[in-house]
């Protein structure tokens, strides 16, 4: 199905609209709170969704689709207990300390509790992080661009390889954010989160009722599908009888704790749009308003993915190839499932075989796929844009926060301290172009993954995994001292960096996917090994923080005011009506996921 003039206005119309947002706020840009912190003053419904919507990138509208078609329903975890219960704890006991102790960023933080060494180690890994992120954002851009075969034509016309529409995509993708970032910094990136909500939204709702309409309902994937596929809890006991391939004790600890609690309570990505709250109040609000329509989303990102793989197996001339006609053709010959093709060695244009001589599934184009088959004109240029929108705002989130830490946290701490505020105004501008810069180098690593959520998971592994056991014993250990956050910090890395190492997903080949030093270990699947390397690197971390605390001399109790729970004075909200307040929302937000779970047990 080609794009019609009708789907090219809708996507120009958002595309001026971003950059019309960037041009509007430019003029209250005037100092570096203004461009990296909003002067924190946005309504709490706004951090809200810009809270949600900085997660809602190509990881989400991709990667969940993506895994849920590999995985199926258990994708919902990374939801009902990878999201709801840690955004949670974040508004109502992690956001009194981000907010109250004014800190500018998660590393600033850290200073503060802890050291400066302790800062700049976890200022570099974020900042490596956010990179990795945003590159992936980048990557998904491109590869629905070349899908989508919207290129071709202007490609042909100037007699370039159809191939190349990958990288012309990722140039413009990093041109459009970079404006937008550099006009309006941190507001702009929130307003644009916010646009970019409503669209997914309009854009994937006809989606999953055509889609169910077609496979017949919910009845129609279970008759499709192995029953692994459409419950989320039968079959953990034991990590070969579900797809995630991971028991019920991994999947709880690795992604219900470990590795959700050390996103959203301590990557700064999230934490920025609520420390931009206009109020305390409206800053421990933010997540939990962010946790009502997280919850639902599964049924807009994840359905799409498990009705691909419920489809009959894709016909020629019916779903793209990015390699064109003659390409499409081999393709066919080595069947994918459903909708989902085989993945395609870029340089030989053949379907790549796994060690097993299966071919591997390129999972990442289930929701492209499912765009093309499904909608009609008008229809599949909203669509469309409502995955621009997100990987957009997905790179934008991640590029403001890299900025931010930049600037204050390595460029001020250890660069060039006591300059004007403009000074710092300059260099976060100047962050944000090479940001972007690396940002486009990391989107070609995610080209060796056929699900660009193992690749995040994995790098989620290694940052935030030991950094939420660092936060968890400084917030309520007054005795962890900065010696040991910074060796457990480390040392949790370099536990995640081993365990990776020696182990291997079945299928995988010794090198970017681990073994890289032995293969003492196979995993039934990616995502397993991903939660087993953050639980390592958690476990670790915590056990050499504590260890280190105890031989070395904590810091006086009247320096820890407002940074350790017990030694913090809590804030009556009192005045506020019983729903709005944190507690009530909390419990009311928990209880609702409980639900969830037990529908699709």
């Amino acid at each position: 199905m080609g794009l019609t003039s009708i789907d090219w206005i809708i996507m120009a119309v958002y595309s001026v609209f971003v950059l019309g947002i960037g041009v509007a706020l430019k003029r209250y840009m005037k100092t570096s709170k203004d461009f990296f912190l909003a002067g924190r003053s946005i309504p709490a419904w706004v951090c809200g969704l810009a809270f949600i919507s900085a997660n809602l990138g190509a990881q989400e509208v991709i990667g969940m689709g993506a895994s849920g078609a590999k995985y199926g329903i258990a994708t919902s975890h990374f939801y009902w207990i990878g999201a709801i219960p840690a955004m949670v704890f974040v508004g109502i006991f992690m956001m009194p300390f981000y907010y109250g102790s004014r800190a500018r960023s998660v590393p600033e933080y850290l200073r503060l509790r802890f050291d400066e060494k302790t800062r700049g180690l976890n200022a570099i890994s974020f900042a490596t992080m956010t990179v990795f992120s945003s590159g992936i954002s980048v990557y998904a851009m491109a590869k629905l661009m070349q899908t989508l075969h919207i290129l071709d034509a202007p490609l042909r016309s100037m007699g370039l390889p159809l191939s190349a529409g990958f990288h012309i995509s990722v140039i413009i993708s990093a041109l459009v954010v970079l404006v937008y970032i550099l006009l309006g910094g941190l507001v702009s990136a929130i307003y644009n989160e916010v646009l970019q909500f409503f669209l997914i939204v309009a854009g994937f709702l006809p989606l999953v009722l055509l889609g169910l309409k077609d496979v017949g309902g919910w009845s129609g994937i279970k008759q499709q599908l192995p029953t692994a596929y459409t419950h989320s809890w039968q079959g953990m006991s034991n990590p070969h009888t579900n797809p995630l391939g991971v028991e019920w004790f991994g999947l709880v600890m690795g992604l219900g704790f470990v590795s959700s609690f050390g996103y959203w309570c301590t990557d700064f990505l999230v934490v920025q749009r609520a420390m931009a709250a206009e109020s305390m109040s409206a800053a421990r609000r933010t997540p939990l308003i962010a946790a009502l329509p997280k919850m639902v989303f599964p049924f807009l990102v994840v359905l799409p993915g498990l009705i691909a793989i419920s489809l009959p197996a894709q016909r020629p001339g019916l779903v793209p190839s990015a390699h064109g006609i003659d390409a499409m053709q081999e393709e066919m010959a080595v069947p994918g499932r459903g909708l989902i093709p085989p993945k395609i060695n870029e340089t030989t244009g053949q379907p790549m075989l796994d060690t097993n001589g299966k071919p591997l599934l390129d999972y990442d184009l289930a929701v492209p796929n499912m765009l093309v088959h499904y909608l009609p004109t008008g229809l599949l240029g909203l669509g469309i844009t409502a995955l621009l929108a997100s990987f957009m705002s997905g790179m934008a989130g991640n590029v403001t926060a890299f900025n931010t830490v930049w600037t204050y946290d390595i460029y001020q701490a250890y660069i060039h301290k006591g300059a004007s505020d403009q000074h710092y105004l300059w260099v976060g501008r100047m962050a944000t172009i090479f940001g972007i810069a690396l940002s486009v180098a990391a989107a070609y690593a995610a080209t060796r993954f056929n699900n660009i959520m193992d690749f995040l998971q994995l790098v989620f592994a290694f940052v935030n995994a030991p950094l939420f056991a660092t936060f968890l014993l400084g917030m309520f250990w007054k005795r962890t001292t900065g010696h040991a956050a910074f060796g457990g910090l480390l040392s949790g890395t370099l536990a995640a960096a081993v365990h990776h190492g020696l182990t291997l997903p079945v299928g995988a080949v010794a090198g970017i996917k681990g073994g890289w030093l032995a293969t003492v270990h196979i995993y039934p699947s990616e995502m397993a090994q991903n939660f087993w390397t953050a639980i390592w690197a958690w476990s670790v971390c915590m056990v050499i923080t504590i260890l280190v605390s105890l031989v070395t001399q904590p810091r006086r109790e009247e320096d820890l005011v407002g940074l350790v729970y017990s030694l913090t004075k809590r804030t009556s909200e009192g005045h506020l009506p019983w729903y709005q307040r944190p507690e009530a929302l909390g419990i009311a937000v928990l209880v609702l996921a409980l639900i969830l779970n037990v529908i699709f047990w």
